[in-house]
């Protein structure tokens, strides 16, 4: 059984309604998707409230367990969220046994404004999966929706532009995530039979 762990962080909720759909997409093919989260960080002298998640939290067995990975952040300055940073950079264990090598990923965001840093925290986001000698998987330009889509989406991974309004992705934004899982998904079981 093809697995593919689907993790991601969301302050709001915009980033993990993206990792839903790309878990329908992913779970549409036969294989399972396993969606995980990542704490929030505490900084000094800041207190936080309780986390309360709707995900399990991730393991480094998910990482060992997974055929593929799909990750998400919320778009800060360009880059990804520093509580999923936190945790990719906690991987180097993994990197010297080669854990992910060969296995694919993607990897997808949630950004509150156009041209706010969505294509360059994707971008940003592959670095480290690289370095994990990771297969990147992107959306094709077949995917009609990467044509017509006024909010996010783009060939390196879906994406969802919240506005202000902190609206639900809308119909394209929805297509590319499903088709983004589906990708994932074929890609993984033909890498990993």
């Amino acid at each position: 059984m093809i697995e593919i762990l689907v993790l991601y962080y969301s302050r709001h909720g915009s980033t993990r309604n993206v990792a839903r759909l790309i878990a329908r997409g992913i779970e549409s093919t036969g294989a399972v998707a396993r969606l995980r989260t990542v704490p929030e960080l505490s900084i000094a002298g800041e207190t936080k409230p309780a986390v309360t998640a709707d995900d399990p939290f991730v393991t480094l067995e998910d990482l060992k367990a997974c055929q593929g990975l799909a990750l998400g952040s919320p778009v800060r300055f360009g880059n990804m969220a520093a509580p999923l940073k936190h945790f990719i950079d906690s991987t180097s264990k993994e990197w010297l046994a080669g854990t992910l090598i060969g296995k694919p990923a993607m990897v997808f965001n949630s950004g509150s404004m156009l041209h706010g840093g969505q294509e360059t925290t994707l971008q940003s986001m592959m670095l480290p999966l690289l370095h994990h000698g990771m297969v990147i998987v992107g959306l094709p330009h077949s995917e009609t929706a990467l044509h017509t889509t006024t909010g996010g989406g783009s060939p390196y991974g879906p994406s969802h532009l919240t506005s202000e309004a902190r609206r639900h992705p809308d119909t394209d934004e929805k297509a590319l995530a499903i088709a983004g899982g589906k990708r994932l998904a074929d890609i993984a079981s033909k890498l990993h039979p």
